[in-house]
């Protein structure tokens, strides 16, 4: 199957909103197939032909899915719907060995699926102030904090960059990674004790998987110069030729 003949998939909560900042990245990138928005509500969609899945930004994760016994945090707004539709897809894309590119909630999510587990508040568990991951808006990206990267990870190959500024815009985080992953990218000055520091990025330990999760919104930044900027252009250019070369 060409990629001609495939589609990229990209769940999301607005399709309004996927619409506006996550369609043009990937068309940027060099993605000329059909791209197919999927929602709650929609009947999951038929994997065989998809070339790959985009898990977008959204609202919380229910602690439900990693730990029964762990209430929502009073800060959380879960959306239940949403983890019930991406679950299960996640867990699909995921046996069909699809390329998979998380993005905020979708980093957080891919973790929880994969069996890891969520810090529900990120003020509270770090004791740093909000602001310091909740800045700016999709139109107005805040370059708030600097993320560090692996050295030797695939992602610091991908992007070229060791050190750069991000955007911000969650209070919850990865805390114990899903056995199929690990971290790749850290904000060094936001750490505790026990779980150090505040994970920013994530890929599948398997080097032959194409999966990658990352914290910020790089959606938000393919139109700047600069770093960041450069960085996020080249993950969605890595992202769409992975999805190519899987279809070839």
């Amino acid at each position: 199957m060409s990629s001609g003949n495939s589609k990229l998939l990209v769940s999301c909560k607005s399709k309004s909103g996927a619409e506006k900042h996550y369609l043009p990245a990937l068309r940027a990138a060099g993605w000329t197939g059909p791209i197919l928005l999927v929602a709650p509500g929609d009947p999951l969609p038929e994997l065989s032909s998809a070339a790959g899945l985009l898990l977008t930004g959204g609202y919380d994760i229910h602690p439900r899915h990693w730990d029964p016994a762990e209430p929502v945090h009073p800060k959380a707004e879960v959306d239940a719907e949403r983890d019930d539709y991406e679950l299960p897809l996640i867990h699909g894309a995921w046996a069909q060995n699809l390329p998979i590119l998380g993005v905020c909630r979708g980093e957080q999510v891919l973790n929880v699926a994969l069996g890891g587990s969520l810090i529900q508040d990120v003020p509270e568990h770090f004791g740093c102030a909000p602001e310091l991951h909740q800045h700016g808006t999709p139109e107005f990206p805040d370059m708030h904090h600097r993320v560090q990267l692996a050295p030797g990870s695939r992602l610091r190959a991908l992007l070229g960059e060791d050190v750069f500024l991000v955007n911000s815009r969650h209070h919850q985080s990865v805390k114990r990674l899903a056995p199929p992953l690990v971290a790749v990218g850290w904000h060094l000055d936001t750490s505790h004790a026990e779980t150090g520091p505040i994970i920013e990025a994530v890929e599948a330990a398997d080097p032959t998987r194409w999966v990658f999760g990352v914290q910020w919104h790089p959606e938000n930044l393919v139109n700047l110069k600069g770093p960041a900027g450069d960085a996020a252009r080249d993950l969605f250019a890595a992202f769409v030729r992975a999805a190519k070369q899987g279809q070839d």
